[in-house]
């Protein structure tokens, strides 16, 4: 290693940097604001160096904001000494890499479309490390039950100044945020009418990002946080719905009984539910969301009546199914 590399590091224990392909001009400044694009990919120290994480495998680089409570501090540190078009390795000690199985969750979660809550990647989430059980993903709950060092390699692609770039929504303050919402939900129920579900979703997330980041500075149950509160479980029911289109029934499942168990009087959130149980064969569940929704609004009556009819379809053919699997075995 150069003593220009050394140098450029020091002061952070614990990391040690290799360039692999060098950049151009000057390093960039990463003042607050700034929003650095680039590509990482996470390796284990182990011999095989097995990969854990790798963004050009999903196919987008990666975006933070410099300043933005990242939860992952270190890699603006890391960033913070490279070149634009520039290649390094990094190997990172324990002390850093801690957090990293709850960025990752946060991150693949995101990639495969199904997290409308990715707004905690960007808020101080310290207290979601002692929520889960489980990642959900075995080599990040190994990795969360035994941090290891970690290498980093990261290749930064560009770096736009504040005044550049048009900012994210999570980027915008309080009163931009709220202007943002109508525009994204309105996005979104356009997206949804001609069917495309992907982007839909992506338009009710933002919506919601944008919310809760205004939200976490009410104080809970008071008339500001209620008001917001309606407005992120609109937008997550019409999420849901997106959902629905798209088979990811056991996820509705648990985005509305969230709703339910905090609002039991949201009449939409049992009726989406429902739905999302005569789709799984839960039948005493689903007829008791349906009914549920009838105390709650008569109104609905012909459409759970709809509802209905396909839940006795499903269990026909359901029945029918396992009849034929078992007469093969007798």
């Amino acid at each position: 290693m150069s003593d220009m590399q050394e140098t450029l590091l020091l002061g952070s224990e614990g990391i040690k940097k290799t360039i692999l392909h060098g950049g151009t001009g000057e390093i960039p400044k990463l003042i607050t604001g700034a929003k650095v694009t680039f590509h990482f990919r996470t390796q284990l120290c182990d011999d095989e160096r097995t990969v854990i994480d790798d963004s050009k495998v999903v196919g987008t680089p990666m975006e933070i904001v410099i300043g933005n409570m990242f939860k992952l501090d270190i890699w603006e540190t890391l960033l913070s000494s490279m070149r634009i078009g520039e290649v390094a390795e990094f190997w990172c000690d324990t002390i850093h890499t801690g957090v990293y199985p709850l960025v990752a969750k946060s991150m693949r979660r995101i990639a495969e479309g199904k997290d409308p809550v990715d707004w905690h990647i960007h808020t101080c989430g310290m207290a979601n490390m002692f929520a889960y059980h489980s990642l959900g993903y075995d080599d990040l709950d190994e990795l969360m039950k035994e941090p290891k060092p970690l290498f980093f390699v990261l290749e930064l692609l560009m770096v736009q100044q504040p005044s550049e770039y048009n900012r994210e929504s999570w980027a915008l303050s309080d009163s931009e945020r709220l202007k943002a919402v109508p525009v994204l939900h309105g996005q979104g129920n356009k997206f949804y009418k001609q069917g495309r579900y992907q982007e839909a979703t992506q338009k009710y997330k933002e919506a919601i990002i944008c919310i809760k980041n205004v939200q976490t500075k009410e104080k809970a149950w008071e008339v500001p946080w209620m008001k917001l509160e309606k407005m992120a479980n609109t937008l997550t029911l019409n999420y849901c719905q997106c959902l629905l289109r798209m088979e990811e029934y056991y996820e509705v499942i648990e985005h509305t009984s969230d709703i339910i168990n905090q609002h039991p009087g949201a009449v939409k959130a049992f009726f989406l539910r429902g739905k999302a149980h005569v789709e799984v064969w839960n039948e005493a569940e689903a007829r008791q969301d349906f009914t549920r929704v009838l105390d709650l609004d008569p109104g609905m009556k012909k459409a759970v009546k709809k509802e209905l009819a396909v839940l006795n379809m499903r269990m026909e053919e359901k029945n029918r199914e396992d009849k034929d699997k078992y007469k093969g075995m007798f």
